[in-house]
């Protein structure tokens, strides 16, 4: 909501109106009913957002409760980095080597020491 105000105050300062052709919603004409319209249809649109993320973190915590979510699965096992590594490849190389980022190789030595 912040940055639509942001932006829509920073249009009406240039002398830009929006107008939305299929909710018959034009700023420029209509004016402050206009503005109303599209500050109603934002403010919806972040409630809505609230609600989902509500919802999604509810829903995740039942799974944690079930054991059932554990995060996402492993990419690359963490004793194929520290074999490379053993080896004297260096975080570049390995992740060219396991086609993983350099940031993955990290913390699985990270997690390992």
């Amino acid at each position: 909501m912040h940055d639509f105000s942001r932006i829509a105050h920073d249009l009406k300062k240039r002398g830009v109106g929006v107008r939305v052709l299929l909710q018959g919603i034009d700023t420029s004409a209509s004016g402050p009913v206009g503005e109303l319209t599209m500050n109603l249809l934002a403010s919806f649109a972040e409630f809505e957002t609230a609600i989902r993320r509500e919802r999604q973190m509810e829903g995740i915590a039942r799974a944690k409760s079930r054991g059932v979510y554990k995060g996402g699965k492993r990419k690359v096992n963490p004793d194929d980095v520290l074999r490379l590594e053993a080896d004297g490849l260096g975080a570049s190389a390995i992740a060219r080597q396991l086609g993983c980022g350099r940031a993955t190789v990290y913390r699985a030595l990270s997690a390992t020491t």
